[in-house]
């Protein structure tokens, strides 16, 4: 049982490691970047479906990105889906594809942006850190079922907190590396 939680645990941080490494991705650096049309969503056929299901999306070079759709005729579609999104950018259709300059970021904007990480990667520590008082919970009732002994639910709940510090630290190295990508 003590197992069981533990790797529901694990699952649940490495979850919210992904949630919170793909909303950081989407937020522009002043370089182009493929993941940043992630959020994008167009309406394809009546259906809300990603850009990136219907389109090939490269970036050639750090300042453009190229979309370039699987279907002609849903050009327009992605065009409108790109200035519907809050990206900032403006899409230029050449008939074929959709070429999207990314503006240079000022020192104002990329303060802005740092905080927004901050607050982002905030709300990943707090996710984390219910998970663990989840998990000591279902532990600390184990024991009070008396299916846990006293010494092993202190083992588990060190486990709970050193697999808590691992995961916020994992964190704090993707804001690190963001801050260093903003800053550039």
């Amino acid at each position: 049982m003590v197992n069981e939680i533990f790797s529901n645990l694990k699952v649940k941080m490495d979850k919210v490691i992904e949630h919170f490494t793909k909303e950081l991705g989407v937020i522009r650096t002043g370089r182009a970047s493929t993941s940043m049309l992630d959020i994008v969503k167009v309406d394809y056929y009546g259906t809300s479906t990603p850009i990136k299901n219907i389109a090939n999306i490269t970036s050639p070079d750090p300042q453009s990105i190229l979309v370039q759709p699987f279907d002609p005729t849903s050009l327009d579609v992605i065009e409108k889906g790109i200035m519907d999104s809050d990206l900032g950018m403006t899409p230029n259709n050449d008939g074929n594809l959709i070429r999207l300059a990314v503006p240079v970021l000022t020192e104002e904007r990329r303060a802005e942006l740092v905080k927004m990480i901050h607050k982002i990667i905030e709300d990943g520590r707090i996710a984390v850190r219910n998970l663990r008082r989840d998990a000591n919970e279902q532990l600390k009732k184990l024991e009070k079922d008396k299916e846990l002994s006293e010494d092993n639910l202190k083992r588990a709940l060190d486990n709970v907190q050193d697999d808590t510090n691992n995961y916020i630290g994992k964190l704090n190295k993707i804001l690190e590396a963001k801050e260093k990508e903003l800053m550039l």
